[in-house]
Order: structure tokens, then sequence, then C-alpha cells
């Protein structure tokens, strides 16, 4: 029964899990890490062969290595150093300033006097220029670490803005989000202050990471020579009407993992200073390219098309829609990213592919079902070898057969006739049944098949439908378990009280026609030919040469021990030329009544 018979309310029903599981898979956290992962690998492909192109206008300035060798003090009180670039700056007429530099909670001018009035006057002068942002931070608890009280009070609210970055489960950073407060209250941050501050609407998404070229900085130093040096056209060809980042790039610290690398001094490092992931957030934002997740109804209704595939019956063609499919799911979601949108790739190609496996299980399942019930009803009609290549497709059930070399087993019992005359028919029946119900299963372990039974006697043919490596051998080693079986058969009659059996068995191999043989009504697995005829001969001679099993000549000569078998002489062959024979385990002649 296949899956095109089921009731239709089954098909529904099948469909209807697919589809739940596939809703399931959506929502899984774990497969939400793959999307994650998998946009990573697009962002980097895009980044390295599509980058979308932006407008330079945001400059970064880095505080490395060299400056702090230069400066000789810590991060902490680098007052003099930011004020001198404040000023610097704004002599530009930049369009906005974020400094991505956690300034102190407390003075330090007791240690070194003027530093507090250098970074304010920097500050005052930033201001009349421009919007200017101070990053702010929190402490162990997660509480707030706000500045030093002149240095808030000269930012003002709308100056300070947390330098929080949001890290996935992997610790990489992907989205600007700036609900992070501890009931995913919305929080100021530095770059959703600076977009404000620029006219724009800080909304939550992933980072566009194919955006713009990888940054280059300009290194502190060199533009507080700039200021000592009084080079304001310098000044104003880098920060003229540009967004401007101070922040560090220092090897040692604020360091995060990033989906592709963003330093241009760096290109292979997927890892970032944090000052990068601002710029490039603000960079998203200012484009209006912060990637956003396809609208839900056009992603549900793309996984209930994908779950179709529940509905597509396996074969090749099928399996190359689907890997045609993913393919597809794969250059869109590509193309969509590059134009800012976000499609759960992962979950809809594994719901084509949980569609099309569904389908290929359950239709295994059916097929293997019916196989059993087959093998189950027909045990009995057919031997199991041609019943195993009919179910595996091998074998065709229609008339017609093919010339094949095969080894014909006849086997008889000596003197039946007369037996069955002397008892009830029910006793004949049950001895008869007794008998072949043994004999058969030697023919199948010997890899043969059953062709028929004929009263008393049988048939078997062997290296068709299943081929063998050496028909005769498995053919003679048959007749060699029959004939040592029946000691044991005879022995249990005795005890029983009932007569003995004697039988004789021919074998003869050659050609012959094998295949199916009848009408369309009513046909059977079977061999014919002369191959056929000589085999049952063979047998006939049995009753005269005193051994109950002879073989041809040309089954003699494929034993792997001829030894085994004596020669007989040439025998006269009813219907056919003379022929050369073998026989095996010479015995009386009463033994042959």
């Amino acid at each position: 029964m296949l899956l095109s018979s089921l009731p239709s309310w089954q098909r529904i029903f099948g469909f209807a899990v697919v589809l739940l599981l596939a809703a399931l898979l959506r929502t899984l956290i774990n497969v939400a890490d793959v999307e994650s992962s998998w946009r990573d690998v697009e962002f980097r492909w895009l980044a390295q062969h599509a980058p979308l192109p932006v407008e330079d206008n945001l400059v970064i300035v880095g505080i490395d290595d060299a400056d702090m060798r230069v400066f000789e003090v810590p991060v902490a009180i680098l007052h003099r150093q930011i004020g001198t670039f404040l000023e610097a700056v704004a002599s530009a007429k930049p369009r906005a300033i974020g400094v991505d530099v956690l300034l102190p909670s407390h003075s330090f001018d007791r240690w070194q006097p003027g530093l507090d009035a250098a970074l304010a006057r920097g500050m005052v002068v930033a201001k009349k220029s421009a919007p200017l942002v101070l990053g702010i931070s929190t402490d162990e608890l997660g509480l707030p670490r706000y500045l030093h009280a002149p240095f808030a009070a000269l930012a003002g609210k709308d100056g300070l803005g947390f330098v929080l970055l949001v890290r996935d489960t992997d610790g990489t950073v992907r989205r600007f989000d700036e609900r992070l407060g501890t009931a995913k209250e919305p929080v100021p941050t530095l770059v959703g202050q600076m977009a404000r501050a620029l006219g724009i609407d800080p909304q939550p998404g992933w980072i566009h990471f194919a955006l713009g070229a990888p940054f280059r900085y300009v290194p502190l130093r060199e533009v507080l020579a700039w200021q000592t040096l009084g080079d304001w056209k310098k000044l104003r060809q880098t920060f003229g009407g540009k967004v401007v980042f101070l922040g560090s790039t220092l090897t040692f610290d604020d360091i995060h993992r990033s989906p592709v690398p963003l330093a241009q001094w760096n290109p292979d490092a997927f890892t970032s200073s944090g000052v990068l992931f601002h710029a490039q957030a603000l960079r998203s934002l200012m484009n209006g390219r912060m990637v956003q997740p396809l609208p839900d109804v056009i992603q549900w209704c793309l996984l209930a098309l994908l779950a179709c595939t529940w509905w597509l019956r396996p074969c090749v063609v099928s399996w190359a829609t689907m890997a045609g499919g993913v393919v597809c799911l794969a250059v869109a979601s590509i193309i969509l990213l590059r134009e800012s949108w976000a499609l759960d790739v992962v979950a809809m190609t594994s719901t084509l592919l949980l569609g099309i496996g569904a389908r290929t299980g359950t239709m295994a399942w059916l097929v293997g079902k019916e196989r059993k019930r087959l093998r189950d009803t027909f045990a009995g009609f057919v031997s199991p070898g041609v019943l195993s290549e009919i179910l595996s497709g091998r074998l065709v059930p229609q008339l017609g057969g093919e010339r094949l070399d095969v080894c014909v087993l006849f086997s008889d019992i000596r003197g039946f006739t007369r037996l069955s005359e002397s008892l009830e028919p029910g006793v004949v029946t049950h001895l008869l049944n007794r008998y072949f119900e043994r004999m058969i299963v030697l023919v199948h372990e010997h890899n043969g098949t059953l062709d028929k039974l004929m009263g008393d006697g049988l048939m078997a043919i062997f290296g068709a439908p299943r081929p063998s490596s050496n028909p005769c051998e498995d053919a003679f080693q048959t007749a060699r378990a029959m004939l040592s079986v029946l000691e044991t058969f005879n022995a249990e009659q005795i005890e029983r009280g009932e007569p003995v059996l004697h039988i004789g068995i021919g074998l003869h191999v050659g050609p012959a026609i094998v295949g199916y043989v009848g009408s369309k009504d009513r046909h059977e697995y079977s061999a014919i030919g002369d191959t056929v005829n000589v085999a049952s001969r063979m047998e006939d001679l049995t009753k005269t040469v005193l051994c109950p099993l002879v073989v041809s000549k040309a089954v003699q000569e494929h034993l792997n021990r001829p030894e085994d078998v004596v020669a007989l002489g040439l025998r006269e062959i009813k219907g056919h030329s003379a022929m050369e024979v073998f026989g095996w385990q010479l015995v009386t002649k009463e033994e042959t009544i």
C-alpha cells in the first residue's frame, strides 16, 4: 500500500505533523544559533564578493599601543589628550562626535591639577560645533557607572550613552538593540544617542556587516600633532562633515568576536575593537541598512509552502527538485540579506528536507510493511529467493523468461504409489507434509529455488533467480543433506512404527528458459528446456544404478570435490543421446525397492 492510497485524512494528518514540526523547529533557540552562524557565512561572502558601497562619512580615531607609549599615562587619565582631540575635531565642523572611552567617575586633579579643566574645555568647544556623546558603562552588579558630575553635566542628558554591546550565546556581536534593561526596557546607548542627534530613529536589528569597506583609523597622536602644528587643512579634510568616533584600538583591550573582519589593518582577524562595532552599527542606521527579519507572515507562508514537499513522491525528480530548492533558498537568503532582510534559511531548508524526508520515511515504512505482509502471505507459495527478488523489484511477475545456466534437481520417493495404497489418505498427506517440510528447508538453505512439488517428488533449480557462484555445488550439497536428513526421518518412522522412505535424486546443469510460465491469470516461476528433462532422467536412473544420487558429467566437472562421485559409465537416456553419469553412495538393490 503506497502513500497515495492512504485515506485523505491520513495524508492531511501527515502534512499537518510535518508543518507542526517545522514550526517548532523554527522557534528552537539552537536553530536560531545555527541561523546566526549561517548568516555570518553569508556576510563574509557578501563582504568579499558583493559589498554595499557607502559614502566615506565616518572616521575612527584610535588610541593604539604606540599612543600609549607616547603619552605614558593610563587611558583613564587621558583628559588633556582627549580635550585637545575634541578641540581639534571641533575646528573641522564634524556632523557628530562619539567618545568610546570610559572617563572616570571622580576627579584626578589632586594627582595632576588641571586634568578636569582640560577635558571640560574640550567638551565645551566640541558641543558648540557638533553633537557630542560620551560613553558610559556599568559596574560588576550591572548598575550604571556614571561620569564625574561636571563631565556629565556638560554632556547633558542626550550626551551620554552606554557603550554596551549585545553578544549572542557564542560571544559574537551581531546585533544592535537598546533594550538592555533588566526588564528589557530601552536604555540610551552611544550609537543610539548619536543616531538621534543625526535625526535617525535607532531601530534594533542585525548590524549589516557587508556594508562598506573595513575601517581604517587615524592614531590619536597624529590628530594631536595636526592641532599642535595648526594644520587646519588636514583636520578639515579628515573630519569636516564627518561622524567621528574616538575609541580604543589597543591589541589587549575591548576586543570582541565579529562575523567578519572589520579592521583594515587586521584583515584576517574575526575579532574587532568595540569602537568598530559601534561605527558599523551607526553606519547601518545612517544608510537605512539595519538588517530586519523578513515579515513573519511571509516566513510562515514560505514555511508552509516548503512543508508541501510532503506531497512529493520520492524519486530522482523529487530529490533533484529538493536539491534545487536548497540552492534557491541559499541564493535568495544572500540576496535578501544584501538588501537588509534576514530569512530563516536554516529553518526553511530543514522544513524542505523534513517534508520530503518524512514522505520518504513513510513510504519506506509502508513498503516494508507491505513486503512483510506479502512475505507472510506468500511464503508458502513461492521460494524465499523468488519472493525476495520480487519484493526487491529485480524480478517482475510477468509472463516470459530468460536463458540462464542453472542446475536442476529432481527428487522422488521410491515405491510411494504402492505405499499410499496401503495407508489412509490422511496418513499419506501427513507423511508427505512431514517429509517435504524437512526437504524444502534444505533447498532454501543451499540457495535453491523450489520449482514445484509433484505428488511425492520435487523439482528445484539453483542459480536463479538469485545468482550463485557454483549452482552445481549448491545442488549437490542439497542432495547430500536430503539423504542425510532422510536417515534421521526414517529413524523417527521406525520409532513411530510407520514405514520408512527411500528417495532418488538426479542432477543436471545447462541452459534453460527461466521465468514465469502459464497464463496471465495463473502462472508460476519455473524452468523449462532440455536441461530440465535430462535432470528428470538422471533421477530415473537411480532406480537401476543402485545409487540414490546420480549426476551428469557436466555437474561432476563443477563440483569442488569431483572425486566424491563414482563414474557409472555411459548410460542410455530416454529421449536423449547416451550420457556419462556419476553416482554417490552405492547401496544394495533391496534399498531401492
